[in-house]
């Protein structure tokens, strides 16, 4: 399993990267705008192939006519709110899912235009909930991976789940092949420690958390990133 990137959701994007830097000593760049979504983003890179997206609506485009992805229309801070698995094959690893009992949902296809007007495509699984544990699958095909041009001093060192009943999460992600540790907790929560030069923190989000296909409302999130301590 490869993560290809961790989603960090806000509410405005300049003062989401502004936070960033200021916790972790690394200034994001500007990735590009997903049209007709309203959104845009900046990246950080994690990894060579692993990265950091800080996602928020984007106020030059207009209201777009479906909600905007990772439940960003509903934010009211920064919070980390999901994660992508990378695979070669997606239409493989979506019929390998299936077939050990869950079902990742449809394939999308999906762009955004970097601010020099190139434009990136990349395909997608859709059955992910916002908000949820679920990772959702992500193929970059012939498209330059976007941690190969982001920013460089951050250093994904560990991640890991959080859920009271870490059993009825388990087999999920064992169809879609996520080797992710969940350790038993009060409430859903992504961890995803980071690393820098100048300091190192942990981030991490309690999730409002509902089993794939239940229909019950998510409790309101609660959210923290707390900076752990210093690097030598």
């Amino acid at each position: 399993m490869l993560i290809d990137h961790l989603i960090y959701r806000a509410p405005e994007l300049a003062r989401a990267v502004a936070d960033v830097e200021e916790r972790f000593g690394v200034l994001a760049q500007a990735g590009g705008q997903h049209i007709g979504l309203g959104t845009h983003n900046a990246l950080l890179a994690l990894g060579p192939r692993t990265y950091l997206e800080i996602i928020a609506p984007d106020p030059s485009q207009p209201q777009p006519s479906v909600p905007r992805p990772v439940g960003i229309d509903r934010v009211g801070r920064g919070r980390l709110v999901g994660w992508a698995i990378g695979c070669p094959d997606i239409d493989a690893a979506v019929a390998g899912a299936r077939s050990r009992g869950y079902d990742p949902g449809e394939v999308a296809d999906m762009q955004r235009a970097r601010p020099t007007g190139a434009v990136l495509r990349w395909r997608l699984t859709l059955n992910a909930i916002p908000g949820s544990l679920v990772p959702f699958l992500i193929s970059w095909g012939d498209t330059e991976h976007p941690a190969t041009s982001a920013p460089r001093g951050l250093i994904l060192e560990s991640f890991h789940l959080e859920h009271p009943d870490p059993a009825s999460l388990a087999p999920v992600l064992d169809a879609l092949g996520a080797e992710a540790e969940i350790r038993p907790a009060a409430a859903p929560a992504l961890i995803a420690h980071l690393s820098a030069a100048r300091m190192a923190a942990t981030c991490c989000v309690s999730l409002p958390w509902r089993s794939p296909g239940s229909s019950a409302a998510p409790r309101p999130p609660k959210s923290r990133i707390i900076v752990a301590g210093q690097l030598a």
